[in-house]
């Protein structure tokens, strides 16, 4: 037999039918129904006023009266200047009224200002962006040369003739010096391991290269990892990846940048050759001529000094431990594994990748050098590559 389904105003309805007819007292049908008299006469008055059965639905606990609600003629203002100025948070638009308010006058709170336009459906709600984790934090001092280097675009523009340009920057975070500014048309990592092979050739290796989470330098795959990022790593230099939106943790880099802008860019050259002749002569006075307060208003080119280890020496890897197996991945970006094809990432095309053991039988992590992609359950009825939830312990023998 069907279970038969009852709600709320069922229930009411049929103990207001029940009492009209008088057969049982009040004190009776509360008991059967497990209410309350005092809820039990409620729904009686209503009924009497009202002989509807919606009469005995919930109604609305807002109080009648709310003195401290603001008024609609302010929430209209309110709503007038978001529609004025549609990216202007609250803070802005409160500081807009009260710059602009009339004696007697009194706005709202920012937050009450925040609720008003969420109120009014002027709020959109944040969507969920996928975002590579930064790699190093907090980030280490920087002390001597050739301990850092901060790699970035300086935000495209066109040229006079209507060219679209991408300015590569490099720099020292030690000296400030600037390595390399050169014009790249296309901002692909063929493009800036090009000019980055010329900076290593000329200056040698750094320890570490900070930079965003876009593109060439990280991806949203496993590890963050992209060709250009691989490629670092196999020379042993350290990747480290400031977090989404904090611009801050490479502001040397920034500051240089602003600089860069106004005494090259404002107003562009004609041609894109034009540009990279400015960007050579400002490189030149900003490394050699240019005092830097940071520097005690020394020069960026007097405190650097060119790194020990040079691009054409042979990098040795580290032995791997006896438990731990390697697997090529081809340029598809899979592995072969136990007779199943798992997907690594097309950036390490033709690299080797590491599976350590962990605790958990036939579960593997996934390595690249120091960078953990993940980790691969044999068990699993897909293969392919999952993303660390916690840190595991991987397995080793003493």
């Amino acid at each position: 037999m069907p279970w038969k389904e009852s709600c709320a105003m069922q229930e009411r309805f049929k103990f207001v039918l029940e009492a009209e007819k008088g057969e049982k007292s009040i004190a009776q049908l509360c008991r059967e129904y497990g209410v309350s008299r005092t809820a039990a006469y409620k729904w009686l008055r209503r009924y009497d006023d009202e002989p509807y059965p919606e009469a005995l639905d919930d109604q609305s606990r807002r109080p009648i009266h709310s003195p401290w609600r603001t008024d609609d003629r302010v929430e209209d203002v309110v709503v007038a200047a978001r529609k004025r100025y549609p990216h202007w948070g609250p803070r802005k638009l409160r500081h807009l009224l009260q710059s602009h308010r009339c004696p007697g006058d009194a706005w709202p709170s920012a937050a009450t200002i925040g609720r008003i336009l969420k109120r009014r459906g002027l709020v959109r709600a944040p969507r969920r962006r996928r975002r590579t984790p930064p790699y190093t934090r907090p980030f280490a001092e920087v002390t001597a040369p050739n301990q850092l280097w901060c790699i970035d675009f300086k935000g495209h523009f066109d040229t006079l003739d209507g060219t679209t340009i991408h300015p590569l920057t490099i720099t020292d975070a030690f000296s400030r010096v600037v390595l390399r500014c050169e014009v790249i048309l296309e901002p692909r990592s063929a493009e800036v391991r090009d000019v980055l092979e010329s900076a290593f050739r000329e200056y040698g290796l750094p320890e570490a290269i900070r930079s965003d989470n876009g593109p060439p330098f990280a991806s949203t795959g496993p590890g963050g990892l992209t060709e250009l990022s691989a490629w670092w790593i196999q020379l042993g230099i350290r990747h480290e990846r400031i977090e989404p939106g904090k611009p801050q943790q490479n502001g040397r880099h920034e500051r240089m940048h602003r600089t860069l802008k106004y005494e090259t860019a404002v107003p562009p050259a004609k041609t894109p050759r034009g540009q990279q002749s400015r960007f050579d002569r400002w490189r030149k006075e900003f490394n050699c001529e240019r005092p830097h307060e940071a520097l005690a208003m020394a020069t960026p080119m007097s405190a650097y000094a060119p790194s020990a280890r040079r691009l054409d020496e042979k990098l040795t890897r580290e032995q791997c431990p006896f438990d731990v197996e390697r697997a090529l991945v081809d340029k598809h970006g899979h592995i072969r594994w136990q007779r199943r094809r798992v997907f690594i990432a097309t950036a390490l095309r033709d690299q080797l990748v590491e599976l350590r053991p962990t605790r958990k039988r036939r579960r593997w992590i996934v390595c690249f050098g120091p960078v953990v992609l993940g980790h691969y359950d044999e068990r699993a009825k897909h293969p392919r590559l999952s993303r660390l939830a916690k840190p595991q312990k991987v397995q080793t023998m003493s």
